[in-house]
This record gives structure tokens, sequence and C-alpha cells, in this order.
């Protein structure tokens, strides 16, 4: 018998519809197979829309490979949060380096990737429907995080140019205040991405007073902790006091500071039982292989390697971004300055017909097509106003870096 094959789920029907990888990204995997080579490929294709650190893999390949000498334990079931092992060395790793203080290894879970570990969270805390505070520019990926599966409705603080899109506690109110729906957290992030802003200790102080004060869960990303190359001291959320409490839960991951989005490992780190308790519940779906584990808890052990690859990481970052912010200042291109990341906001709305989002998209796509390079529109890090675009300069040699930023000068100037 033949007919026609059964429906899919109203939810694959919905994801084929609206996919949740944005357009740039679709495009970043079409062109990637014919990058930018000074000799042989001089006109191929720049990818600047991946937030990637491709600029220290050398510093990192001789620690991967002295790691190789698995055991029988890594290739059984262990943990789902993560073998013990890594647990405990995660702890005493991000303690000594950035937190201030150690966690113990119950209060910790590493999942595959930081997405999956907002995901998992945010499963746990909030229910479908709900409102989410997430101040802009934003990173794009959290709507994905959030909305997809969770079912939430992120509710966009957005911050203004003209203020240096810095965030107060009025603009949060007003977007509380102006909410349609339950709110049950703030998800925050410093260093921050796309701005590369590093908030000062009194600034997260403030922050979590304010989502302390109105009940709200405190989630804080912290990515970027160890990817500081400017003036200012990095301050996680975890040095304001003894304990964070059950509503404040930190988020980090090996993929920027150690350049391994590849190797799938997001951090989650909490004091709240029941959420560490549900999380774990769900972790079969979102564990890390054994390998992976036991590579990054072979790599995190050696404390002298780990404090000289995060000083010359840093040193490679402010040598990326000086070369990125001097071509261009010479491209006549403004820009947010930064201190932290892989990315500078640029003000790309003198170069756009219209100040609206169809004019950005088009200038995007106008790069894109005569550059042959692809920046991360505004509309996608949920910028306020339309007009500014994310430039990403570790996700290239920098050689391509200043190539591609050459290109776009010509293209817009």
């Amino acid at each position: 018998m033949t007919g026609s094959p059964p429906p899919v789920s109203e939810r694959a029907e919905r994801l084929l519809a609206s996919p949740p990888l944005p357009q740039y990204i679709h495009e970043h995997f079409e062109r990637r197979g014919e990058p930018w080579d000074g000799d042989r490929n001089p006109d191929g294709y720049v990818s600047m829309c991946i937030a990637e650190n491709k600029i220290v893999f050398d510093l990192l390949e001789p620690k991967l490979s002295a790691s190789r000498d698995v055991g029988p334990e890594s290739f059984g079931y262990d943990a789902m949060i993560g073998s013990l092992t890594l647990r405990e060395r995660t702890a005493e790793f991000m303690g000594r380096t950035f937190l201030g203080r150690r966690f113990a290894p119950e209060q910790i879970a590493v999942l595959n990737g930081a997405g999956t570990v907002l995901e998992l969270l945010f499963h746990t805390i909030a229910d479908p429907g709900d409102g989410v505070l997430v101040p802009t520019p934003s990173y794009a990926g959290f709507w994905a995080d959030l909305e997809t599966r969770d079912q939430l409705t992120i509710i966009p603080v957005h911050t203004r140019s003209e203020g240096g899109f810095q965030l107060t506690t009025d603009l949060l109110d007003a977007a509380l205040a102006a909410a349609d729906r339950p709110v049950k957290a703030l998800l925050f992030t410093t260093p921050d991405n796309p701005l590369g802003r590093v908030y000062r200790p009194e600034e997260v102080a403030e922050i979590a007073a304010w989502a302390h004060d109105r009940a709200l869960h405190l989630v804080v990303d912290e990515v970027y902790a160890l990817s500081v190359f400017g003036e200012p001291q990095f301050s996680s959320v975890a040095r304001l006091g003894t304990s964070l409490g059950d509503s404040t839960h930190i988020v980090w991951a090996f993929s920027k500071d150690f350049a391994a989005s590849g190797l799938r490992a997001g951090v989650l780190i909490t004091e709240n039982e029941e959420v560490m308790g549900a999380v774990d519940a769900l972790a079969y779906w979102a564990c890390v292989s054994g390998d992976t584990q036991h590579l990054l808890a072979g790599m995190i052990e050696d404390t002298a390697w780990v404090d000289g690859f995060v000083a010359e990481n840093r040193n490679r970052l402010r040598g990326a971004y000086d070369a990125a912010t001097g071509a261009l200042t010479a491209a006549g291109i403004p820009f947010l300055p930064g201190d932290a990341g892989f990315f500078v906001l640029c003000d790309m709305r003198r170069f756009t017909t219209d100040p609206t989002w169809e004019a950005e998209q088009d200038l995007w796509r106008r790069i894109l097509e005569e550059a042959n390079v692809n920046l991360t529109p505004g509309a996608a890090c949920h910028v306020g106003e339309p007009g500014f675009m994310r430039l990403c300069f570790a996700g290239e040699p920098t050689e391509a870096v200043v190539a591609g930023i050459e290109r776009v000068g010509r293209v817009v100037g």
C-alpha cells in the first residue's frame, strides 16, 4: 500500500517554519569552505560573525595532545552532570582564577555547552509563557536557548546609543513594569557580548540587589571572565558575598576562555539544591563525553600552564583588537571601544540609506555579497535601534580580519 507519509509534529512544523538559527549563521556555513588566504585565495570569505577564538590553538595543541592517556573509566557511564573529578578540578580552577572562592562539586554541573546550561537552568526556574529580562544589545543565541524548547518569552531591556548603551536600574524597572506576563528572571552578562564591556563591582552589586529586591532569579553569564584584555578588572557576582543564595546562578563555559567551542562543555554553579536536582534529572540528555571530561580535567589541573595560557591569550586578544580597531579607524567605520571578548560593536548608521531595519539588512547583505565578509547584524543582537553590527576579530587570523575590514571600508566608503 502507498499513501501520504504521517505528518510531523506541530513542534516540528514550528521549527521548520521559523528555524532558530539566524540567516547570518546559515550564510557562514555555506561560505566557510572558501576561506580567505593571503596567497591562494585573497578574495576568499572572511567570517567576522561568529564569536570564536582561533588565534591560540598553537598554545592548546601541545597540552591537549599530552592529555590523551584516556583510561577505561572514561568509556563508561558517570554522573550525568559531570564526573566528580572534573567537577572538583573545575571548582578549584574557577575559584582560583576568577570566582574568588571555591564552590563544592555538588554545586557544579558540567553539561554540553553554555546554551544547554541555560536551557536546562531556565527549564527549572520558569514555566512556559513566563518572561525573562535580557538587556540589549545582547548575545543573539539567548533567544534560541530560552524560547525554542523552554517556550519562554524574552523581554528586552533596551539600552540606547545616546547613553553609551549603559544599563540602569531605571531601565530594568521600566521593562519589568511594562511586561505583559509574569517575569521570573534577569539574564545578565558580564563581560558583555557584543559590547565587550566589563561591569565594575559596584555595578554588578547594584544589578544583583535589584533582582533580589524584586524576588527574581538572577542568572549571570560570565563566559568571557578570563578573556579581558583591557584595563578594567573582571569582578564575578560570586565575590559579592559569602553565598550566592538560592536565586543567583552563574554560567560559564570552556568555549570562550579556552577557545574550545567545539568541545561542548558549559558549567552551571548554583547553591539552590532544588535547581541542581532538577538539572541533574535532565542532564542525561545533555552530558559531556567521558573523553572530553578527561581532557578538560587534565588541562585545568596544571595551574602553571593555565596561568601562562590565560596571560598569553589576553596578550593576543589585545593585539587582535588593536589591529582590528586600527583598521576600522583607517576605513572610517565608527565603533564602541571594548575591553573583553572577541568583538566590537560597529556603528554603521551613516552607511545605511534609512534608519530602518530593512536598510540595516540591505547593508549587511551588500557587505556580504560585495566584500565577501559576514558581520553579525544588529537586529540579531536585538539592538534597540537599527544600524549597528557586531564584528568578531578573533575567529580568523588577524591578517584576514584586517583584509576583511579593508574590503568593508571600500564597500561603504
